[in-house]
């Protein structure tokens, strides 16, 4: 029996949900007001669609809530979102989520008021990109971070060229260097495709890489790609909506932040919902102005309007005055693909932020996080061992691992380990595996 979910809302997320969704034959309905966007996801998902507003009881029971795992309410609606889920709760769904914007709904002491209603998860794309931009200001040297257990252990991604000193050495002569005692490489992008590298996989030039590390390694990995830490200070963010909020109310206490937008009003709004940020009134398309207003000064610049194009040709503007770090907001999938050759060092999505958390709730097995890459088919998922079964009588090597898989880190009470082939594992342990998606299956049996 595959699992039963509704999606409430087939746009941009809704849609990026049920993708994702349908390769791991779930059996998904969506739920819209609008025929043309339902036809157009017919024509391309192999999802059932219901059309009718997602607060109706009746449209509620044509989707099948009453059977469903679990129901995503993910309009652009907020209200909507709440009330859709309160009700598939009651018809008889066993988890729901709804989509946000406010952020005191979020709030810890807020969040069981929801709960006691019924409401499984809160989730706010918005907020969860906040949090990422947060975490890759932090650690600017590297175009995507990832981080397991509070930061136990963390997975930084990097492309390196032809300068580089690992440009052209082979995995298994490089480990001759103590460094790697402590640190691995666990994937490489090249090209568009995902490599899960073995002892005789070379590193080529413009390789994206990805290391695995113990919290207190991540220097390691500079000193090892020849790179040194990069304090930022200034930050400037272009863009004036819910996103741009979110990021500079995030960065603002710690950072010297400059939030260029071209609307007066919000802008007086805006000056007043960030104590501590300068908020310039001006046309962020216009370079002149944001180098008057100290773009050559800056060290991080964020491009988080609503206009993908924009977002990317002002970042490389930025980059070519010589600014550090460059984040932008992409919403197109295509952009995302080609992200590590266009010379943006970071992008972001929130549809992407928000799948990999809704997705960690679906899966089989015991999955506690799971990580989508931007522009890369895999993804990190962290297992936990939840009872005697293969995975601990035998070592790594003899476990009969998927080859589109490695077990890339394991966590141990407070111990960090990267395992090699004669590792073991034991009940308890948090196991983060990268995976393609033809592992999929093959993991899920073996995690069980």
């Amino acid at each position: 029996m595959a699992m039963h979910i509704v999606i409430a809302g087939a746009g941009d997320m809704g849609y990026h949900l049920a993708e994702q969704l349908s390769y791991d034959n779930k059996d998904i309905t969506l739920i819209d007001t609008e025929r043309e966007v339902l036809d157009y996801v017919s024509s391309k998902l192999d999802v059932l669609t219901v059309m009718g507003d997602a607060t109706s009881i009746e449209v509620l029971q044509r989707a099948n809530v009453t059977n469903a795992s679990m129901v995503l309410a993910v309009t652009t609606s907020e209200k909507t979102n709440i009330v859709a889920a309160l009700l598939a709760k009651q018809l008889g769904a066993k988890r729901v989520m709804a989509r946000v914007r406010n952020h005191s709904y979020l709030q810890q002491e807020n969040i069981r008021y929801f709960e006691n209603l019924g409401i499984d998860n809160l989730i706010s794309p918005t907020m969860l990109c906040s949090r990422e931009i947060f975490n890759l200001i932090q650690n600017s040297s590297f175009t995507e971070v990832f981080d397991f257990e509070g930061g136990k252990l963390n997975i930084v991604g990097v492309t390196l060229d032809q300068s580089n000193p690992l440009v052209n050495q082979r995995i298994m002569d490089m480990s001759a260097n103590p460094i790697f005692d402590d640190i691995r490489i666990i994937a490489i992008l090249r090209d568009q495709k995902t490599i899960i590298p073995r002892g005789s996989t070379i590193i080529r030039n413009h390789d994206h890489v990805f290391f695995i590390s113990t919290k207190q390694h991540t220097q390691s990995i500079l000193q090892l790609i020849g790179q040194e830490k990069r304090d930022i200070k200034n930050v400037m963010i272009i863009g004036g909506d819910d996103m741009a909020l979110t990021t500079a109310l995030k960065l603002e206490n710690h950072y010297r932040v400059t939030l260029v937008n071209k609307d007066k009003e919000r802008c007086k709004w805006l000056a007043e919902n960030l104590p501590n940020t300068l908020v310039i009134n001006g046309d962020y398309k216009n370079v002149e102005l944001l180098v008057e207003e100290g773009l050559e000064q800056m060290d991080a610049f964020l491009a988080l309007t609503d206009s993908s194009e924009t977002n990317i040709i002002t970042s490389l503007t930025a980059k070519n005055h010589g600014v550090y770090k460059t984040i932008a907001h992409v919403d197109t999938r295509e952009y995302i693909h080609i992200s590590h050759s266009i010379g943006v060092d970071s992008l972001i999505n929130k549809k992407l932020v928000a799948a990999n958390e809704i997705s960690r709730y679906l899966r089989k097995g015991t999955v506690e996080a799971v990580s989508g890459i931007y522009g890369v088919d895999a993804e990190f998922v962290q297992y936990s061992i939840s009872k005697n079964n293969r995975l601990t009588k035998n070592t790594l090597k003899d476990l009969h691992f998927p080859d589109s898989a490695i077990v890339a880190g394991v966590i141990r009470g407070e111990e960090v380990f990267i395992p090699d082939g004669d590792f073991q594992l034991s009940v308890g342990d948090k196991a983060i595996v990268l995976a393609l998606p033809q592992a999929k299956s093959a993991l899920e049996k073996l995690f069980h």
